[in-house]
């Protein structure tokens, strides 16, 4: 370890290796391929198998190979190690020095009295995933949540199979509109204690940090509205996602979050995305 966490923290110090490691933090529990990470980077293959090397020697990334593609991923166990390293001999096991965020994140971090919690679902264009989410998680869990939904690049108005979807299965979508990442920023936003991705484009962004360190995680799925062919096959894309989200915030929703201290409640929020 006297080697290892050395080098893992120089590896760390270049601008585009750290840019790298943070973009596929933001897809775990995903396996990106190369091809995708350069994309949204904008970094030349050569320059980005450099890069990936250097942060696998290192064991903070792992390489896996289906057929003639290779994917990557976080290594959380390397990650782990280097974390506990900083904590107990750096800082010398302080939590007051180290640790940001401790066991009572909610009441440390948000302040709130309300018992329910702040849930942001962002997306690019905030016309159909993010949307889905939102009412799904007002209608299944509004005793203990307060949903919200984003898009980096919002549309000018919500995907119509997004809406018919919606009506579809019952919901009120009067309230509904796209909405700019920007309205949820600033001192007289709501402090959220969760916030979600729900597309791939919007969690490589390099989205800005939010105040009070609030559960973060990932949920990508195919996005409905570049399905093609007839509308029956349209419709088929957005009753699927509607579904698959539909699953997840069940499964988030009956998380019991107050009994679990933040460690464990990352955990059950990828394991969500893993099996669902």
């Amino acid at each position: 370890m006297e080697k290892e966490i050395p080098l893992r923290l120089s590896v760390l110090g270049h601008p585009q290796r750290l840019s790298v490691f943070r973009l596929l933090m933001r897809r775990y529990p995903d396996r990106v391929p190369a091809s995708e990470i350069g994309a949204a980077l904008d970094v030349k293959s050569s320059t980005l198998s450099s890069y990936l090397s250097a942060l696998m020697q290192a064991g903070l990334v792992t390489q896996t190979r289906e057929g003639t593609w290779l994917y990557y991923q976080v290594d959380l166990g390397g990650i782990r190690e280097t974390m506990d390293a900083l904590f107990f001999d750096c800082c010398r096991g302080r939590p007051e020095l180290c640790l940001p965020v401790r066991a009572d994140w909610k009441q440390e971090n948000t302040g709130m009295t309300d018992p329910r919690y702040n849930v942001l679902f962002i997306c690019t264009g905030n016309s159909a995933r993010s949307i889905f989410a939102e009412t799904l998680l007002r209608s299944i869990g509004s005793d203990r949540f307060n949903a919200f939904s984003a898009g980096t690049k919002p549309s000018s108005e919500l995907n119509p199979f997004a809406v018919e979807t919606l009506r579809a299965k019952g919901h009120d979508v009067t309230p509904l509109r796209s909405k700019n990442i920007s309205e949820f920023m600033g001192d007289t936003a709501p402090k959220f204690d969760f916030v979600f991705t729900v597309c791939d484009q919007a969690a490589n962004e390099d989205c800005p940090a939010w105040e009070g360190q609030p559960i973060s995680g990932h949920w990508g799925m195919p996005d409905p509205v570049k399905a093609e062919g007839s509308d029956a096959e349209k419709s088929l894309a957005f009753q699927q996602a509607y579904g698959t989200l539909k699953n997840r915030i069940q499964a988030f929703a009956a998380l019991p979050i107050a009994e679990l201290d933040r460690i464990s409640l990352q955990k059950a929020v990828d394991d969500i995305a893993l099996n669902t």
